[in-house]
């Protein structure tokens, strides 16, 4: 059995009292539980809390306090609460400060390269028109053509301005796929900070490209026994060890208060700029948003800003890596339940025993077995919804994109790319639909090439 102490901090497991505040609704009793519990195990509580009162869905968007309904807060030793206080007053001060919104704004222009475009894909339009010639319009947001290749560098810089604000000197960071490894490492070469990245071993086979750029750009890369999950445990730990003089920068919307919100307000550019390029073609807003869901980054940067506009589908495309059935994927609100992991209440993927399972899918940076907080709520909400690409299905879709455009998606976005395929045929003609890119998919064409050739094989 672990237990929380300064010396040897778990982020997969939480002390949780016996009753708790949930948002503005009643205090809810909850059985008394054991002090302590296994590295692996993930507190199960959707029986327990699926009686609480559905939450108004402005709350998504006031939130102040890092609770979605029943979903966030700060599950984490007294070691971190006064560390997370400070980022938090921190974070709240940058919002309402010009010269640091002017300055970040400089860095998205000039360094970042935005605005990214709202591509209007003709061909994979015509691709999807039916026997009479009618279908939907599709635009791709074109965040792979951010400087470093994904929307990850859009929370990257903000987030590594504030370390520097708040005298820190090293960073740390987690990541899957590598693109916020590559963000991060930039952000603190541009602005003179140390980096450490935790990436799982695996994880840097299959994503050696982006591994090599980071070391290019100056960071430690530190390999971690496992995948993404087991380098968050990793990169937080390391924080922890230091809270005087290094940072954590999150890259993806889990985690405790403010974590999620910070990642989710850094990257709501993509859905400001969404907005007023609808405008600007055709004079309106768009009727349907899909992205990729891992954690949530990616998507809450498009949806946050149409959450009120309850005419905008919101649509959500998680991995089915083998299939939903074969236990190989990485569908969290699809399958999952309701627990306590690293920090924060969500949809994790875990077993009757609340034990952790491993997630599975081709797009690296989708394999997380848990999900934001936030992302969760829009599930609780029926605000957005989820739905399904399997590891062939995204295949297919980066290699129709590459064909139909001449743009190699990423393999996670490939994924809501995917699902074009089973919502286009319901759409009346002329509805607008934007789907996020949101990374470049370079770093995938050898795992694509492999894949093609197994199929081959078999």
């Amino acid at each position: 059995m672990a237990a929380f102490n300064l010396n040897t901090p778990s982020f997969n497991h939480r002390k949780v009292l016996s009753s708790l505040k949930i948002g503005t609704a009643p205090v809810v009793s909850l059985p008394m539980l054991p002090q302590t519990l296994p590295d692996s195990t993930a507190f199960t509580i959707n029986n327990t809390l699926s009686t609480l009162k559905t939450v108004d869905k402005k709350d998504i968007v006031n939130n102040t306090e890092g609770k979605f309904g029943k979903f966030g807060g700060k599950y984490v030793p007294e070691t971190l609460i006064t560390s997370l206080a400070r980022l938090e007053a921190e974070f709240n001060l940058v919002l309402h400060d010009s010269e640091f919104q002017e300055e970040l704004t400089t860095a998205l222009r000039d360094y970042v390269g935005r605005e990214t475009p709202l591509y209007f894909a003709q061909r994979l339009t015509n691709h999807y028109k039916n026997s009479e010639g009618e279908g939907p319009e599709i635009y791709l947001k074109r965040e792979d053509l951010n400087h470093g290749g994904a929307h990850k560098i859009n929370n990257a810089i903000a987030q590594a301005m504030i370390a520097k604000r708040m005298g820190r000197k090293s960073i740390v960071a987690a990541t899957g796929a590598g693109q916020h490894g590559v963000a991060t490492a930039a952000a603190c070469a541009k602005l003179s900070l140390d980096c450490t990245i935790f990436m799982g071993a695996t994880d840097m086979e299959k994503q050696a490209s982006n591994v090599l750029l980071m070391k290019h750009l100056g960071a430690e890369v530190e390999a971690v026994d496992g995948t993404f999950k087991d380098a968050s445990s990793e990169a937080i730990r390391a924080w922890v060890g230091n809270l005087e003089t290094r940072y954590y920068l999150a890259g993806t919307a889990v985690g405790p208060h403010p974590c999620p919100s910070m990642v989710r307000e850094f990257q709501s550019i993509i859905g400001k700029e969404t907005r007023k390029q609808g405008m600007e073609k055709w004079g309106g807003r768009p009727d349907i948003l899909v992205a990729c869901i891992g954690s949530g980054s990616n998507a809450l940067g498009l949806f946050h800003e149409f959450i009120k506009d309850e005419d905008v589908r919101l649509i959500g495309v998680e991995a089915a890596g083998f299939g939903l059935d074969s236990g190989k994927h990485a569908a969290t609100l699809t399958r999952g339940d309701v627990g306590v992991y690293h920090g924060a209440m969500s949809y994790l993927l875990q077993d009757e025993e609340g034990q952790i399972l491993g997630p599975h899918s081709i797009g690296v940076g989708l394999e997380y077995p848990g999900v934001g907080p936030e992302v969760s709520f829009l599930k609780e909400t029926g605000r957005a919804e989820f739905h399904t690409a399997t590891d062939e299905e995204a295949v297919a879709a980066y290699l129709r994109l590459c064909h139909l455009e001449g743009i190699f998606p990423a393999l996670e976005a490939s994924h809501a790319l995917a699902f074009l395929e089973k919502l286009c045929p319901t759409l009346p003609n002329g509805t607008k639909v934007v789907v996020n890119i949101s990374g470049r998919g370079d770093k995938d064409a050898a795992i694509v090439f492999q894949y093609q050739l197994d199929r081959l094989s078999d």
